[in-house]
C-alpha cells in the first residue's frame, strides 16, 4: 500500500484530486442548479435544506477544497487530495464498523461504471470475504427515466448495481433505481449502502447508513453529508482511467481489514 504522501502524489498526478479536469464553470453551474433545486442535481435528496448558491459554494470549499472565492468564475478548480485521503479513511472505518455486526448486509451501486466500478468491485469482494452478504434487489426492474427515450433496467455485475441500457452499463444521476430497490426490500433494509450519484442520495434520504463518492461538480451528496443524511462522501474525479483508482482502492481495502 502506498504511504499517505505517495498516495497524495498519485492523486495529483492522475488528476483524481488536485487540479482536476472538471472546469470551474461546470462546478458553479451545478452549484446554481442545486440551489435552484433542480431534481436532476439533487440525487434524490429531496429533503435537503434550501441552500443558497453562496452557501453551496462555501460548503464545497469546506468539504472538497474547491476555490472558495466566488469571484473565481472560470478556468481551473481543485479537489484537495488531503480531503480525499481523510474521507477514504473515514469511509473504510465506517465499512469496518458495519462488518462487526452479525451477518452484515451491504448494498453496492454505481452511477459511473466507466470509472468508479473499478473501486466498487474489489471493495465489494473484500467485504464478502469478511462475512458480509451483498444484496441484489430489483434485478431487471425497468423504467422510463428522464433524459432518454427508452427503457433502462437494473443489472448487477459482481453484485454491484448499475443501470443497463440495451446491454451497456450507463452513467446516471437518477435516484429512481435505488428507490425501487429499497421498496422491494421493505423493512429488510441493508446495514450499509456503498454508492454514488442518485444511488447514494436515495439511500441517504431513506435514512439508511450510506457512504459514497462524488466529484467536485456533484454537490448534493456533500450537502447531504453536512446535514447528516450521508455518513461519508469521498471527493474525487469520478471518471479518470479505471486503473488509476487502484492505489485508492487498496487503501480502502487494507484499512477495512486492519480495523477488524
Amino acid at each position: 500500500m502506498l504511504s499517505r504522501d505517495e498516495l497524495r502524489e498519485h492523486l495529483i498526478r492522475t488528476r483524481i484530486a488536485g487540479d482536476v479536469a472538471t472546469s470551474r464553470e461546470n462546478n458553479l453551474d451545478h452549484y446554481r442548479s442545486v440551489a435552484n433545486r433542480d431534481p436532476y442535481f439533487l440525487f434524490g435528496l429531496t429533503s435537503l435544506q434550501n441552500w443558497s448558491y453562496r452557501d453551496v459554494l462555501a460548503q464545497m470549499a469546506k468539504s472538497v477544497g474547491v476555490v472558495a472565492d466566488p469571484g473565481h468564475r472560470d478556468g481551473q478548480d481543485t479537489i484537495d487530495p488531503d480531503r480525499t485521503i481523510d474521507a477514504l479513511d473515514l469511509m473504510a472505518d465506517r465499512i469496518a464498523s458495519a462488518l462487526t455486526k452479525p451477518s452484515p448486509r451491504i448494498l453496492f451501486a454505481t452511477g459511473h461504471p466507466t470509472g468508479l466500478l473499478a473501486v466498487h468491485l474489489p471493495l465489494a469482494a473484500a467485504v464478502v470475504a469478511r462475512g458480509a452478504t451483498l444484496l441484489t434487489p430489483a434485478e431487471d426492474w425497468t423504467y422510463w427515466g428522464a433524459g432518454f427515450g427508452r427503457k433502462r433496467k437494473i443489472r448487477y455485475l459482481g453484485d454491484v448495481a448499475m443501470l443497463d441500457d440495451r446491454g451497456g452499463f450507463v452513467h446516471t444521476h437518477d435516484s429512481a433505481p435505488m428507490e425501487a430497490m429499497l421498496a422491494e426490500l421493505g423493512d429488510d433494509r441493508p446495514d450499509l449502502v456503498v454508492a454514488d450519484h442518485g444511488w447514494a442520495g436515495a439511500a441517504g434520504e431513506a435514512g439508511i447508513p450510506t457512504v459514497g463518492f462524488a466529484d467536485s461538480n456533484d454537490p448534493a451528496l456533500f450537502l447531504g453529508e453536512a446535514e447528516g443524511k450521508i455518513d461519508v462522501v469521498v471527493p474525487l474525479d469520478d471518471n479518470v482511467l479505471p486503473r488509476y483508482y487502484a492505489p485508492l482502492t487498496e487503501r480502502l481495502v487494507t484499512r477495512v481489514s486492519r480495523a477488524l
